[in-house]
């Protein structure tokens, strides 16, 4: 077997991660080049465990990973006046973002987990990759694997056309401790994921970890996901300027969203959603808000250079299978190299076409879930096409 290559990573997050780790188990000398300058955090963000989520754990680690994850028994539909109008039994598993990227971080290497790298440029020849860093320092490589996600440098530097298309609506977000809800809103929501239909859009609330990692109910987070639609323009402008006045592209982070729109969204949680899920967004002192893009590419390899996860295909979040698909890229790069024998070009060559097949098609359908939706009003409560998964509805 030749040697295997010294591989560079752009982006410390879950899919940069992942890719670090597998790469490094197989052989690599790994760098992960992350531009914040501290531990990453994504407060409340809570996401659905796919087997290739926690595969590294399972497969590769010490870490149990029933101590990182909330399997809940079913799957349940509320009408909005609270009456629960569908109920299934299903297995689904999440966790939270921070828990998820710390059991991850302890298994890589500090010293090569190079806080505050922000990559300015970078460049290959049949030798290999130079990637230059914002303070000057440069970096020569046999591979680089960008992981830089929806905002990806990578990708407007390799594909400029490929532009994040705005999918019509936002997610609302919000987390509060499952101790703060009356005990018929927490006994309601305690064992399900939990989904109401709106009048144009949906809500689901499903438990998450706490901040400090606690599975026990009672002592989790409630975490609220509500898609509402808002024209593109002024309407979303108005949104998405911040306290502060900026206009903000991506997220309003917590406690930068402007009172009126928190104050609206509590009355129209009151009108129109189930009283104990209404509670969950009333009892959040800080909601937050994320806009909906979904993002295409034509290509995911460039010689010695790939894009995994959201720095290739951005999709919308309704199978809760981004993160999945970003370590499963991950994981079949691992594969690809191993195959080829250490040869990166051989090795994303070979690599390239599965990926891109497996990216349109989850975009493909994460668009249709959102339109059935948001648009069109034809979601109905145990419809199997709508079921979480990577690979296809329940997979």
């Amino acid at each position: 077997m030749n040697a295997m290559p010294r591989v560079g990573v752009v982006g410390g997050s879950i899919g940069g991660l992942t890719a670090a780790l597998v790469l490094h188990d197989l052989g690599c000398e790994v760098d992960v080049f992350e531009r914040s300058g501290t531990a990453l955090e994504a407060r409340g963000a809570g996401i659905g465990l796919h087997p290739m989520t926690t595969r590294y754990f399972d497969e590769s680690s010490e870490l149990d990973t029933t101590l990182v994850e909330i399997e809940l028994p079913w799957l349940q539909f509320l009408s909005g006046s609270g009456e629960r109008i569908y109920q299934e039994r299903m297995s689904y598993r999440f966790s939270s973002w921070n828990t998820i990227y710390r059991g991850l971080v302890r298994c890589f290497d500090e010293r090569r987990y190079r806080l505050g790298s922000e990559v300015a440029d970078f460049g290959q020849d049949d030798r290999g990759v130079t990637v230059g860093l914002k303070d000057g320092s440069t970096h020569t490589l046999d591979m680089l694997v960008c992981a830089d996600g929806i905002s990806s440098g990578a990708r407007a530097k390799l594909l400029p056309r490929a532009e994040a298309r705005y999918a019509g609506y936002v997610a609302w977000r919000a987390t509060v401790p499952e101790s703060e809800l009356a005990p018929a809103s927490f006994e309601m929501l305690r064992d399900a994921i939990t989904y109401c239909l709106l009048p144009s859009g949906h809500v689901l609330v499903y438990p998450i970890p706490s901040l400090d990692g606690d599975l026990e109910p009672g002592r989790r987070l409630a975490n609220l996901v509500w898609y509402h639609n808002y024209d593109e323009g002024d309407a979303l402008d108005d949104l998405m300027t911040d306290r502060s006045g900026r206009r903000q592209a991506l997220s309003l982070p917590p406690g930068t969203v402007r009172a009126e729109h928190v104050a609206w969204a509590r009355e129209f949680a009151d009108a129109h959603m189930a009283p104990p899920i209404a509670e969950v967004l009333h009892r959040s002192p800080d909601p937050f808000v994320q806009v909906i893009y979904d993002i295409d590419v034509p290509r995911m390899a460039f010689g010695r250079i790939a894009l995994i996860g959201d720095a290739a295909f951005a999709v919308r979040p309704h199978a809760a299978a981004g993160t999945a698909k970003a370590c499963a890229d991950a994981w079949a790069l691992r594969d690809a190299l191993r195959d080829a024998n250490g040869d990166p070009v051989a090795a994303l060559a070979g690599w390239e076409p599965r990926q891109l097949a497996l990216g349109r098609q989850l975009l493909e359908r994460t668009r249709d879930m959102g339109d059935r939706s948001q648009f069109h009003r034809s979601w109905v409560p145990g419809d199997p096409s709508l079921r979480l998964g990577l690979y296809g509805p329940g997979r």
